[in-house]
């Protein structure tokens, strides 16, 4: 299959998760500024559900065009990566309609977790595929964010529990930190022109 086929079923399955979540937000009913204070954690789940769902489809798409083929693994584990981010936008409305309450903040976590392994497990068949000396393996190195994100989702999710504010800012900070593109996707690309 080319990768072509794989990168154009995930960014309409993407397209739709960032629908069903916009759909999500109601309208007030009132016209006043004072009705729109309770969508505050509404809006405010949505902008970092919709920051979290561009970079993955930002990521994926810098990482399958540096892909040269892609397998039947390949597309069982974006399939995984996809049913993950499908559960974003349940998590991002319940989160934002019960006030950032523990339990929803920590299934947030959780979906984030098993995005983030998810998409661990595709590029690691990816690489599995093309093999450890190909443009994409030599880029990803050690993958220090790859691995890290994770563990910051781990422990934000026990802490959620206790202090809700303290998990969300670190939902933001890993957010934060894949805000800018990752170059090393760039790199592998460029590589893969040169090679090819």
């Amino acid at each position: 299959m080319e990768t072509s086929r794989l990168e154009a079923f995930s960014d309409g399955v993407i397209a739709i998760i960032i629908t069903i979540m916009v759909l999500e937000m109601k309208a007030p009913h009132s016209a006043d500024i004072a009705a729109l204070g309770p969508l505050v954690p509404v809006l405010s789940s949505y902008i970092l559900s919709f920051v979290y769902v561009g970079i993955y489809w930002n990521n994926h798409h810098h990482m399958l065009k540096a892909t040269s083929r892609v397998t039947g693994s390949i597309m069982w584990a974006n399939l995984h990566l996809l049913f993950w981010l499908s559960l974003i936008p349940f998590v991002t409305g319940w989160m934002g309609q019960t006030n950032f309450a523990p339990l929803p903040v920590a299934l947030y976590g959780v979906v984030l977790l098993m995005s983030g392994i998810a998409f661990l497990i595709l590029q690691r068949r990816i690489v599995s595929n093309q093999g450890p000396e190909s443009a994409l393996a030599m880029a990803l190195g050690s993958d220090f964010k790859g691995k890290f994100s994770p563990a910051l989702y781990a422990v934000a999710i026990p802490i959620s529990f206790f202090a809700t504010w303290a998990a969300g800012a670190l939902y933001v900070a890993v957010a934060l930190m894949w805000l800018i593109p990752d170059r090393r996707y760039e790199i592998a690309r460029g590589s893969r022109r040169e090679i090819g």
